[in-house]
């Protein structure tokens, strides 16, 4: 059952744009707050967090949807995406600096024992995958304040999941192609 709503509570916090536009426009003024929040604090608690780190944006979820639903400002909803990109960026940030590489120990899970050379690479793809953070989180917190809520749910719901999906892509790609021929 766990897995189940690990499953379930992931899909519909992936789908959180198109939630949050649906819900302004046709719920009644604070349910699809409500509705955030519930399946914000299901997640918390069924969540077996690995990455400790990643609770954090969970919880400021909660207490933005909370807030949004108490003090009735729908506007505060447009922020998870914002924080989202912004703890992402702290995460692997923070293991440039400490090491290993986000990405390296990613790799590791898959492949335990990497060859020395694959690090500075491994490196600079972290390094790659915080400048996307930087950029969507900007264009989130931009689309937060100055873009139609409709504006805010294509970015956020579907373009900025289409520039990880390229990152994530061409990243694979240049790796099996160009990195396996030497």
């Amino acid at each position: 059952m766990r897995l189940f709503l690990q499953i379930v509570t992931g899909i519909l916090l992936l789908g959180y744009p198109l939630a949050v536009y649906f819900g302004l426009n046709y719920l009644p003024t604070g349910t699809i707050a409500m509705v955030l929040c519930f399946i914000l604090v299901t997640r918390l608690l069924i969540q077996k967090q690995q990455v400790k780190a990643m609770i954090l944006p969970i919880i400021v979820g909660i207490g933005l949807t909370a807030a949004s639903f108490i003090a009735k400002r729908h506007d505060w909803l447009l922020y998870y995406p914002v924080v989202i990109n912004l703890s992402m960026l702290m995460l692997f940030a923070y293991s440039l600096r400490l090491g290993p590489s986000m990405i390296e120990r990613l790799a590791r899970l898959k492949e335990p024992e990497l060859p020395d050379e694959a690090i500075p690479y491994l490196k600079k793809v972290t390094l790659i995958w915080c400048g996307l953070f930087v950029f969507n989180g900007s264009v989130a917190l931009y689309t937060a304040h100055y873009a139609s809520l409709e504006i805010w749910t294509l970015y956020n719901g579907l373009i900025a999941y289409l520039l990880i999906g390229s990152l994530l892509g061409g990243e694979w790609l240049y790796r099996t192609i160009w990195l396996n021929k030497s």
